[in-house]
C-alpha cells in the first residue's frame, strides 16, 4: 500500500547545524517508515510533488508562517501540524501577527516540553500535544576528582544568554579548579568579541567555536556538568543529550528548562544571575573533591527523566499526532 506523503518544513537546514535542524532531520528519519517524507525550507518549493502531499508538518510559527498560510489556502481540508520553538512560545506568539495566524490555522500544535501548553491561549490548548525530543543513550563516563570540567553548548546569540557564562567565568578564580568549555558559532559579533575577551582574561574559560555534532556530544559526555544559561527555550536538545549520557545539567530556571528537567530539579539558578551560577559551579566543585552528594543527586534526578527522551517514545508521540488527523 502506498505510504501517505508528509512534507516537513524547517527554516533551518543542515548548514545551520542547530536544534531545529536536528529535530527536523530526526523526525524525518523516524517517520520515513510510515510516510513518504520530504524536508524543505519552505512550501511550496517548486517541486512537482507539492500538490500531492497529504500532510504538512511545519517547524516554527513565525519563520514558517508563509508556508503555513500557503498550505492552508491551497489545501484547507488537508492536515496541518505546527511544532513550536522557544522563540515561538516565549516571544513571537505574544506579539507577532503571522505567528498568531499560524497557531489559528494549524489543526494540531506540538510543543517539546511539558510546560509548553501553558504558554498558549486556553482556547488552543485542546489541539496541543507534548512530544519530547530524543536521542541515543551513551555510557556515563568516570570523571576526575581533581577538577571540575563544565561545558556550555549554544550558538552565541541573545536567547542563549552567554553573557551569564562570561560573567560567571570572571567571578571564578583560575586557581579554583573549575574549567569551562564553550561550544557555539558566533552568530552575534558583539557576543563573539565578549567570548574572546573572556578567554583572554580568564585562562579557565575556552571558547571552542562551532563543533560537529559528534564532537560536541563527546565533550558533553566527558564533562562533569552541562551549563545551560538560556533565557528562552522551547525544549533544548542539548539538555536531553546531557541527560542521556549521565551528565547533570546546571540550568537557568525558565519554563522551557523546567519543562525538560522537572519542577523539583536541584540544579537551577535564576536566569541571568552570574553570581548564582558561579556559586553553583563552586558547590559542585567542592562536591567532586569531597565525594559529597550534590552531583550524584543531580545525576539521579536526570536519570529519572531519561525515559521521557527515549526515541521510541518520541516516535510514538509523533505517529500519534499524525494518526489523529489522517
Amino acid at each position: 500500500m502506498k505510504k501517505p506523503s508528509l512534507c516537513i518544513v524547517t527554516p533551518a537546514l543542515a548548514d545551520a547545524n542547530n536544534g531545529n535542524w536536528q529535530t527536523a532531520r530526526r523526525w524525518a528519519r523516524m517517520l520515513s517508515g510510515h510516510y513518504a517524507v520530504r524536508l524543505v525550507k519552505q512550501w511550496p518549493d517548486g517541486a512537482s510533488t507539492d500538490d500531492g502531499a497529504d500532510i504538512l508538518l511545519a517547524l516554527h510559527a513565525r519563520r514558517s508562517a508563509a508556508s503555513v498560510a500557503a498550505w492552508a489556502q491551497a489545501h484547507p481540508d488537508k492536515p496541518l501540524v505546527l511544532a513550536l520553538t522557544g522563540t515561538d512560545l516565549y516571544r513571537d506568539i505574544q506579539s507577532d501577527a503571522s505567528a498568531q495566524r499560524s497557531l489559528a490555522l494549524a489543526h494540531r500544535l506540538i510543543v517539546l516540553q511539558e510546560q509548553g501548553p501553558l504558554e498558549l491561549p486556553q482556547t488552543l490548548r485542546a489541539k496541543c500535544r507534548v512530544v519530547f525530543q530524543s536521542s541515543t543513550r551513551r555510557a556515563t563516563l568516570p570523571k576526575t576528582r581533581a577538577h571540575l570540567r563544565a561545558v556550555m553548548v549554544g550558538h552565541l546569540r541573545d536567547e542563549k544568554a552567554p553573557q551569564t557564562l562570561f560573567e560567571a567565568a570572571r567571578l571564578i578564580r583560575p586557581d579554583e579548579g573549575i574549567f569551562i568549555d564553550h561550544i557555539g558559532n558566533e552568530l552575534d559579533p558583539a557576543l563573539g568579541e565578549a567570548a574572546r575577551a573572556t578567554q583572554r582574561d580568564c585562562p579557565h574559560y575556552r571558547w571552542l567555536g562551532g563543533l560537529p555534532h559528534a564532537a560536541t556530544r563527546s565533550r558533553i559526555q566527558r564533562a562533569h556538568g552541562l551549563v545551560h544559561t538560556s533565557r528562552m527555550e522551547g525544549g533544548a536538545h542539548v539538555i536531553m543529550e546531557a541527560v542521556l549520557c549521565g551528565t547533570p545539567v546546571l540550568a537557568s530556571r525558565i519554563a522551557g528548562n523546567v519543562g525538560m528537567l522537572g519542577a523539583d530539579y536541584g540544579g537551577y539558578f535564576p536566569p541571568g544571575d552570574a553570581t548564582a551560577l558561579a556559586a553553583l559551579l563552586r558547590e559542585v566543585r567542592r562536591d567532586i573533591a569531597t565525594a559529597g552528594g550534590k552531583l550524584a543527586a543531580l545525576q539521579a534526578q536526570c536519570e529519572a527523566r531519561a525515559p521521557l527522551f527515549d526515541p521510541a517514545a518520541e516516535q510514538a508521540g509523533l505517529l500519534g499526532v499524525l494518526a489523529e488527523l489522517l
